[in-house]
This record gives C-alpha cells, structure tokens and sequence, in this order.
C-alpha cells in the first residue's frame, strides 16, 4: 500500500457528515416542492413569507384599520417590486454571485488576519502597547 492510503483523511468525516446534511436538506426540498429556484424566484418567496407573517401578526392584533392599512401596504410593494423582478430576473442571479463573491472574499481577509493574529508571528507586526498591571 501507498502511504497516502495508509492514513486516512482527517477531514472525511466531517466532509462526510456535511455531504450527508446537504443531501438530506436537498431531499426536504424537493419533498416539501421547494427545489432551489433562481434569485428572483426566491426574493418572491421572500416577501411572500414576510407578506403572511406580516398578516398573520396583524390578525392578532384584531383591529381592521391597521390591517387594512397593512395589507395596502403590502400591495404597493408588491406592485412595485413584481415588475422588476418580472422584467430583469437575470439581475437578481448577477446580484446573487456577486454578494456571494463579496462573502468569499470577506472570508479570506478575515481567516488571513486573523491567523496573523493568532499565530504570534514576528514582533515587529506586534503592537507596541505596553502592559500594565492594576493589582
């Protein structure tokens, strides 16, 4: 045998594990009809739910005023942004990837500094404040 087969991966379970969740989440989807849609499709399930939770804490409220003021609202905003999204879905996805990207290189300059940080590296990237002792 190799020794690359000899040890095993130190991360195979938890890429195991993390293969496994995201299959299992993928099954609820298309269980529940939920497969993973485009940007626009899902800024439209967004609102959606904000839309029925807005209403759903509004009927507690049982004061048909503010509901009805409520629900205009929610129209209006839903008059506004449907045609959007209908007319540029493509900028919704754009939109998505970048926001993603941006994540990713968040990610990468954090993780950076802060292993510099962690890792005491040389003293002149230290700084020079001075420690002191109020015992």
């Amino acid at each position: 045998m190799s020794e690359a087969t000899d040890r095993p991966d130190a991360d195979a379970w938890a890429k195991a594990s993390a293969e496994d969740i995201a299959a299992e989440h993928a099954r609820r989807r298309a269980e529940a009809g939920q497969g993973p849609g485009s940007a626009a499709e899902e800024l439209r399930r967004l609102a959606e739910a904000v839309g029925e939770a807005v209403n759903e804490r509004l009927a507690a409220l049982r004061n048909p005023a503010v509901q009805l003021a409520a629900q205009g609202v929610i129209s209006q905003v839903r008059s506004v942004v449907e045609p959007i999204v209908d007319r540029n879905p493509d900028v919704f996805d754009h939109l998505g990837a970048a926001g993603s990207e941006l994540l990713a290189a968040y990610r990468s300059a954090v993780s950076r500094a802060e292993a510099r940080w962690t890792s005491g590296g040389d003293s002149a990237s230290r700084s020079t404040a001075e420690h002191i002792d109020l015992d």
